[in-house]
């Protein structure tokens, strides 16, 4: 019975993430699409596939910050701005869970101000990612919206309500942390949007 359980809420968890990604599709355009595979335990399958269900989203929504460099280099050396994760021993970007009543959007923009302390101008969707989630028994997915912004000039202070981030910082796209998570897509999206 538990396995079926699990078969029924994963169905419905697929049919969230399809009518999320059907309105993101209906909102925006221009953004890349990605799809990665999580296995998980069957306990953190069932946390995950609740979330799909209630919100689409997994793992939230998250946000691409980007500022110029200010050097001078025509070929724009800019930065990104990552937050350190310390459940995760990562460095990320900035993003987390949806609330009830939130739209993506403002889920990434109130998880970047939690997170970082700053506020940035944001300007679309730069990323949907369809994330493939599997135990032994089950499967589904879910999306994860990454919204792009710019914030030139802000000095970010990790102050996560969460204590889940420690830090906050700039990093030149060109000297992405050796850890850091979703390096590809970071400079797969830099190099769609370079000039």
């Amino acid at each position: 019975m538990v396995v079926s359980d699990l078969w029924f809420l994963a169905e419905e968890a697929s049919q969230r993430a399809e009518q999320a990604r059907q309105r993101l599709r209906e909102r925006y355009s221009g953004y890349l699409d990605d799809r990665c595979d999580r296995r998980v335990s069957r306990r953190r399958f069932r946390t995950l596939a609740r979330r799909v269900k209630r919100t689409g989203a997994p793992y939230g929504a998250q946000t691409i910050v980007s500022r110029g460099g200010g050097d001078g280099d025509e070929n724009g050396a800019d930065e990104v701005l990552l937050v350190r994760h310390e459940g995760a021993d990562l460095w990320v970007l900035p993003g987390g869970e949806v609330r009830r009543g939130e739209t993506y959007r403002e889920t990434a923009v109130r998880e970047l101000r939690e997170e970082a302390g700053i506020g940035a101008d944001y300007r679309g969707l730069a990323v949907v990612e369809r994330v493939d989630i599997r135990c032994s028994e089950c499967e589904t997915w879910g999306v994860l919206p990454v919204f792009a912004a710019t914030a030139e000039g802000a000095t970010p202070r990790a102050r996560d309500p969460d204590g889940e981030i420690s830090a906050a910082r700039w990093f030149p796209f060109e000297d992405l942390p050796a850890d850091t998570r979703d390096r590809s897509d970071l400079l797969a999206w830099r190099d769609r949007t370079a000039p």
